[in-house]
């Protein structure tokens, strides 16, 4: 490609949002042909949230959400990190469950989604570490990385999947022919 096409490409791409976390731009497929769903930074160096911890006001539907309802919250962002290998309701049941009957630890469960979303989007660890951020303020920490999904493109209503088809409407997808099963005459 030469440098002229290169630009026209980046041109006609740079305004669609980004829902899985594929760099906007030119895909890096991987040795498979797939693009790959998590960026890749280089190391040390950090990119910051899109909004602070205590910008809770931001958006305040999701916080008053988070504040009586916080399993909720956590299952919509668990379910987009982990790319929809657990569902919203599963995670959120998992830190519901942790939190009823310890009275206030759902934050030793949560916390860990916090560091693979840092990890993720090379985050900067901030104010704190991600286990104390928890501890401490469970509800900002929840809204943050909430806003910060919606941020990057995530509809957090839609789950996993909803993200992906919506990102892909519009585009081809190739499958595999469906065959039947058994023997033909």
């Amino acid at each position: 490609m030469t440098s002229m096409n290169t630009n026209a490409y980046d041109e006609k791409y740079s305004d669609r949002p980004v829902a899985i976390g594929v760099p906007v731009g030119r895909p890096n497929y991987t040795d498979n042909g797939q693009i790959p769903l998590h960026h890749h930074h280089q190391p040390g160096l950090h990119e910051a949230w899109s909004s602070g911890l205590c910008d809770c006001s931001s958006d305040i539907r999701n916080c008053c959400l988070t504040c009586w309802c916080p399993c909720v919250t956590f299952g919509r962002i668990a379910e987009i990190i982990d790319q929809g290998s657990t569902s919203c309701g599963t995670s959120g049941g998992i830190y519901g469950l942790i939190t009823w009957f310890t009275g206030c630890c759902g934050c030793l469960y949560s916390f860990s989604y916090r560091s693979k979303m840092r990890s993720q989007y090379n985050l900067e660890e901030t104010p704190c570490g991600d286990c104390l951020v928890h501890l401490c303020c469970e509800c900002c920490a929840l809204c943050q990385e909430h806003r910060e999904l919606k941020t990057r493109g995530f509809d957090m209503s839609l789950g996993w999947q909803g993200n992906v088809e919506r990102q892909n409407r519009g585009r081809v997808v190739a499958t595999a022919p469906m065959t039947e099963e058994g023997m033909k005459r």
